[in-house]
């Protein structure tokens, strides 16, 4: 499971394990995307700061990123509402760490917070 808070436009996510992350992981962005589990009111387009925690790391890792994705609360499907979080072209170092983690799971077609 993802942990996460939320204060204003900073965010914080934890990742439990790699089949989290991969339902997390948005590869079909451009540059990324991470969701992040939030029931808070975001709008396309928006800034966000996220501190975000990779499975079987200490440190947090600060992402700047906007707002690309909102699935609403009471969404149809029983979908976790939340935002997607598009990082940054700066971000490729997090990417890198994001899919090294993901590993061959990057390739899996099962399915995610957002497809």
């Amino acid at each position: 499971m993802a942990d996460h808070e939320e204060r204003g436009s900073l965010l914080s996510l934890t990742v439990a394990d790699e089949n989290v992350l991969y339902a997390t992981y948005m590869p079909f962005v451009r540059h990324g995307g991470l969701f992040v589990p939030t029931t808070g009111h975001h709008e396309l387009g928006d800034e966000v700061f996220l501190l975000l925690r990779l499975p079987d790391a200490q440190e947090r890792i600060p992402v700047a990123g906007r707002v690309v994705w909102v699935t609403p609360a009471h969404a149809r499907n029983g979908r976790l509402p939340g935002i997607g979080v598009q990082l940054s072209a700066d971000d490729d170092l997090v990417r890198s760490r994001i899919e090294a983690c993901l590993g061959p799971l990057l390739e899996s077609d099962g399915p995610t917070h957002t497809m």
